[in-house]
């Protein structure tokens, strides 16, 4: 497999460590609102400006929702939808039918495989963003969980694909040892008070990267008009 590195679009990190490796799986965790979605679209931006054809599977927001949230930022994301480099995938509205058809059976939605959201993805896609799992691991055991994140983890492999896979809060507490096991590498975006200014911060731990040196600290960030900006390694 080679070694070369996509760039996250993320300055800071793409200095420390030139990105994530190609064809590998990495997870994305984090407090609610401290900027997964960011995070993705901004990778999405930066994978698309190296050439790369790149999906983003959204499975909780709308298109256009998206799409409206990365116009706040100096991306082009218009510009790599047009030029066919970027491809976003809703899987939302397919979501709420299977909920709807439920209940009006009155019957518990059943959760299905996670390679699944890979069948949409155009031929020659070369980086997927799922963004999030989260929307399919309810009512899921660790087992099942476990099961279902290995066979997506070597889909992703088979069609050598560089991924991102975002995982709310809610199920990283209880599935996100389970993740990392298979996952190449793995990042928590943090909210917390700093303990010397008392003043509320975001930090990037990054948590695990195979084959890569990366900080033992924490990463300060903030989010301008750039996206997610390193600010200073954590003192």
């Amino acid at each position: 497999m080679s070694t070369e590195r996509i760039r996250t679009g993320i300055k800071g990190l793409d200095d420390d460590w030139g990105g994530f490796p190609e064809g590998r799986t990495m997870i994305l965790t984090g407090d609610a609102g401290s900027g997964k979605t960011i995070f993705g679209l901004q990778f999405a931006n930066g994978s698309c400006a190296q050439g790369y054809r790149t999906a983003y599977v959204t499975t909780e927001e709308g298109v256009e929702d998206l799409k409206l949230q990365a116009q706040s930022f100096d991306w082009k994301i218009e510009k790599w939808v047009s030029e066919g480099l970027l491809t976003f995938i809703d899987v939302l509205d397919k979501r709420i039918q299977d909920i709807n058809a439920a209940l009006e059976i009155q019957v518990s939605v059943q959760k299905g495989n996670f390679d699944s959201l890979l069948e949409p993805i155009p031929k020659g896609t070369q980086v997927i963003i799922i963004d999030s799992l989260g929307s399919h691991t309810a009512q899921l055991t660790p087992r099942e969980f476990k099961d279902r994140f290995d066979v997506l983890v070597h889909k992703i492999r088979e069609k050598h694909l560089t991924a991102l896979i975002i995982i709310d809060s809610v199920t990283s507490e209880t599935h996100n040892d389970l993740a990392l096991f298979s996952a190449y590498g793995a990042l928590n975006l943090i909210k917390r008070e700093n303990a010397y200014t008392g003043q509320r911060e975001r930090v990037i731990d990054i948590i695990k990267m195979r084959n890569t040196k990366v900080p033992l600290q924490p990463l300060v960030y903030e989010i301008d008009r750039q996206g997610i900006v390193i600010v200073t390694q954590e003192q």
